[in-house]
């Protein structure tokens, strides 16, 4: 079985594969204190009686520090286990057209080679996570670049510490736009104004693409179910994209 490990800067989210079959996947918070071992033995305890099947790893990590703890317990726990850790240098098939392609997140780099499997057209990837990323892919299956905007729980989190009366809420949907109370005023400006922030920003990056077959919308992420029912431009939820990327990426590597 393939393990597929991605570290976020807020979550650590495992998938298992079988084949080209997704068997399970867990989430974890992303501690950038955490030990190899600590990694290591919290893994293991998600896993289950997976652990022991595991016979290929494919990993990402973008954040640093547990990028370091990330290879040592590979090398001390899983030496014997063919693996991938996907970062710059790491030849992925996938042609970087920026200007420093060294600055793209691996993140962001499985997403497009993920997108382009699904959907061989012109792709825009929103990723609601700690920043909300909005990245463009031509046909051809290039990573052409994007956008970032502050993510949904940075923003709530930021207004609540700044704003002496304002504070943190439940993020679902409010009665209607127009809100009745506080609550419900940042529950209608935090849902209904990311979803026209995505829209607006992908409506640009579409036309930026100047393509006249059509362009796929894929929203993955943690808070994507918050956004993606109210967005007018989203066209279909992939919540497992990144570890299809994974996936994707450690069998182009064992091919060569």
């Amino acid at each position: 079985m393939l393990l597929a490990i991605d570290v976020g800067n807020t979550n650590i989210v495992l998938g298992l594969f079988q084949g080209e079959r997704l068997v399970g996947d867990w989430r974890m918070r992303t501690d950038a204190q955490m030990t190899a071992d600590e990694l290591s033995l919290t893994m293991r305890g998600l896993l289950g009686s997976y652990a022991d099947e595991v016979t290929g790893i494919s990993a990402l990590s973008t954040v640093p520090a547990v990028l370091r703890e990330l290879r040592v317990m590979l090398g001390r726990y899983y030496a014997d286990v063919p693996k991938v850790v996907v970062e710059p240098g790491v030849r992925t098939g996938v042609p970087l057209l920026v200007d420093n392609p060294r600055e793209v997140g691996a993140d962001r780099l499985v997403n497009t080679l993920a997108a382009h499997h699904l959907h061989e057209s012109a792709c825009v990837v929103v990723d609601f996570g700690t920043s909300t990323n909005v990245d463009a892919i031509s046909a051809k299956g290039e990573f052409l670049g994007g956008a970032f905007a502050p993510g949904i729980e940075i923003s709530v989190d930021a207004l609540a510490a700044r704003a002496a009366a304002l504070r943190k809420v439940e993020l679902v949907a409010p009665r209607s736009v127009i809100g009745k109370n506080t609550v419900e005023c940042l529950q209608s400006g935090i849902l209904y104004g990311f979803a026209g922030q995505v829209d607006g920003l992908v409506r640009r990056i579409v036309k930026e693409l100047s393509t006249d077959g059509p362009v796929a919308v894929l929203a993955t992420g943690g808070l994507a179910p918050l956004v993606i029912t109210e967005s007018e431009t989203i066209t279909e939820h992939v919540p497992d994209l990144t570890l299809l990327g994974l996936r994707l990426a450690y069998e182009r590597q064992l091919s060569r």
